[in-house]
């Protein structure tokens, strides 16, 4: 049986608390990720930021703010004030079937892996796309 440590993306992208709005923009922008855990000194997953906190958190277009000073704005809201800590969590033990069945009935776009206290990956809908594209070439070579 599959299980979430045999497609979870162990090399992430994460960010401290006190790391600014800026950053995580950035971050999102230049990974072209979605999910941003944050982590504390020792790697002990504490939160997680999304794209839509970080929409959420935006000056709305129709308040005429240019982008200079959207980013001023940005540089000081702390990713702490907007993350999300009541965060679903899986360990890279459980199957891969429990961890689809979460993100399908709660719609999540993520779940943070964590051992212990420890962030040790992330599973996302891409895992399961990648997954699903491994699958169906594999059946496509046997027919």
């Amino acid at each position: 049986m599959l299980k979430v440590k045999d497609i979870m993306t162990t090399d992430i992208f994460t960010l401290k608390e006190t790391d600014n709005l800026a950053l995580a923009r950035s971050v999102m922008n230049m990974a072209r990720i979605r999910h941003i855990p944050i982590v504390n000194e020792e790697m002990h997953f504490i939160g997680l930021l999304t794209h839509r906190d970080i929409l959420a958190a935006t000056v709305s277009k129709l308040a005429d703010v240019d982008s200079s000073t959207q980013e001023e704005l940005d540089l000081g809201i702390p990713v702490l004030e907007i993350m999300n800590t009541s965060v679903r969590t899986i360990s890279g033990n459980d199957s891969l079937r429990d961890a689809a069945a979460l993100l399908l009935e709660h719609k999540f776009g993520c779940l943070p892996v964590v051992e212990g206290e420890k962030l040790v990956g992330i599973i996302t809908e891409a895992d399961f796309l990648n997954l699903t594209i491994s699958l169906l070439d594999a059946l496509s070579d046997d027919a």
